[in-house]
């Protein structure tokens, strides 16, 4: 019996990481709730996306996409963006530089950045600037939405408030088993 403590005090010491790096569907929503009255920031800094990496294309297909259809039926809200990635979370903040629309002198119209943290639960900080353009390029107005230290339950829907300004964001692991079907019902 003393051998199956000390074994199993050794693999506790030398087992990895609870929560490795491994691979996750994120999708995000960012809307404007019209019913709130919209609040003007400051412009986004230049270096909004330092330290984060870009998206790019590395786009999946949306899994939320019902949702999005009723958000934009309902005229309480406006969808601002809609993306759905897949990449590796594990217990170092990974951050995401998400950007819509055509760039004008380093900004975007809209911009952001999502860092994330796998542990028992999904740890989010979420900052992201709506800005306004003049002819000429530049900045004449931003909304700004900041969310820090929010903790989510992955394989669910959650909604970060921040206002006027609102994220729905899923966190879905891709290699969890589905949950398994009920079984039949037995008539007698």
């Amino acid at each position: 019996m003393r051998v199956f403590r000390i074994l199993s005090l050794m693999l506790v010491v030398l087992a990895p990481s609870a929560y490795a790096d491994s691979p996750y569907q994120v999708e995000m929503i960012l809307v404007r709730q019209n019913a709130e009255p919209e609040l003007s920031s400051r412009a986004a800094p230049e270096d909004w996306d330092a330290g984060a990496v870009h998206l790019g294309d590395k786009m999946s297909p949306p899994r939320l996409s019902t949702i999005v259809d009723k958000l934009r039926a309902d005229t309480n809200y406006t969808v601002l963006a809609h993306k759905a990635w897949e990449q590796n979370l594990g217990e170092q903040p990974v951050k995401i530089a998400i950007t819509e629309g055509p760039e004008q002198f380093g900004q975007f119209p809209i911009e952001g950045v999502l860092s994330l943290q796998l542990g028992r639960f999904t740890d989010i900080d979420a900052d992201f600037w709506i800005n306004r353009f003049d002819s000429n390029g530049s900045v004449i107005a931003s909304e700004h939405m900041a969310q820090k230290d929010v903790r989510t339950k992955n394989n669910q829907l959650n909604y970060l408030d921040g206002g006027h300004l609102a994220l729905l964001i899923k966190i879905t692991s891709l290699t969890a088993k589905p949950p398994s079907a009920p079984p039949p019902d037995i008539q007698d």
